[in-house]
């Protein structure tokens, strides 16, 4: 397998425009309400299935009606979901989020299996075997806070496999902890919040530069309408971004980290990538979902 996605794994119900909650029994009418595979892991994998790029899944999900739907919508999507392990009695992962008019997205959460997903779920030979695994929501993955799976990490690193991670949530503990991943990963991708809540500094820029002392090849930290910026060791690079209506917000940063490992396995330099990572964000953007707007995708890529 070229990519595994490795984390994660949400189930979203997602509704617009949500401008209040209605009281007591009331009704509002709404436009539309879907429901997406999501989460750092599967909904970037979902979009590098889009692009064209052959990618297995691994994570846990419930044993419960919500892990059916999750691992068929990705099936369905050209994921290879024989990584996705079944956890009897827990509940898979889900998020309910009301956009608002805005594309802002608060959100209601169930944490569910992922918190409980281990080293022995995670499969020695598949990630030898890829040429990239990203690590989606490593901080919320707590039992891969593990010396071995560090060690695996090295091992496929040493064998020429490529690491990339970024996160889910924007809890200062969590984002404190996930620092001790860096020295095994290539290409850390967070958004501006977590990278100033990881580093302490006082701009996306110190940030990136700050975490990149920490061990990556290289840091890109999106910053919504702003673009991304990437530091390395050469320097500070930013790509701006496209100017698209927004319709929500969700899933943009899992577009942009597929985009970008595409781009990595297309053999593009990192600002390539970032380029394509951010085409395909603006194409997410103007749509309900993480999976919007990848009707093309594979064109996209090719285009660049």
């Amino acid at each position: 397998m070229t990519v595994v996605a490795l984390g994660v794994h949400i189930v979203d119900v997602l509704a617009r425009p949500v401008e209040s909650i209605p009281a007591g029994q009331d009704t509002h009418l709404l436009e539309q309400i879907r429901v997406t595979a999501a989460g750092a892991a599967a909904a970037t994998a979902v979009d590098l299935a889009a692009l064209g790029v052959p990618v297995a899944s691994v994570g846990a999900v419930g044993d419960d009606e919500l892990g059916d739907l999750l691992v068929m919508m990705m099936g369905r999507r050209g994921v290879d979901v024989t990584g996705v392990v079944r956890r009897r009695g827990e509940q898979t992962a889900a998020s309910i989020l009301p956009i608002r008019p805005d594309g802002g997205r608060p959100s209601f959460h169930v944490p569910g299996a992922n918190l409980g997903l281990a080293v022995a779920d995670v499969g020695r030979e598949r990630i030898l075997g890829a040429r990239v695994v990203h690590l989606g929501g490593m901080d919320v993955t707590w039992g891969l806070y593990d010396p071995a799976f560090f060690a695996l990490l090295d091992e496929a690193r040493a064998a020429g496999t490529i690491i990339t991670m970024d996160l889910l949530s924007n809890m200062p503990d969590l984002m404190q902890g996930v620092r001790s991943f860096l020295p095994h990963v290539d290409y850390l991708l967070p958004n501006e919040e977590q990278a100033l809540l990881m580093s302490g500094a006082g701009s996306a820029e110190e940030a990136a530069l700050a975490l990149l002392g920490e061990g990556p090849s290289a840091v890109l930290v999106t910053l919504g309408a702003d673009g991304s910026l990437i530091a390395e060791a050469e320097g500070v690079t930013r790509v701006p971004a496209l100017d698209v209506e927004v319709v929500d917000t969700t899933g943009c940063g899992d577009a942009y980290c597929a985009g970008f490992i595409a781009g990595l396995v297309d053999g593009r330099d990192v600002a390539g990538a970032a380029r394509l990572g951010t085409e395909l964000a603006a194409r997410v953007a103007g749509g309900l979902g993480s999976d919007a707007g990848l009707d093309g995708a594979r064109a996209l890529r090719e285009e660049k």
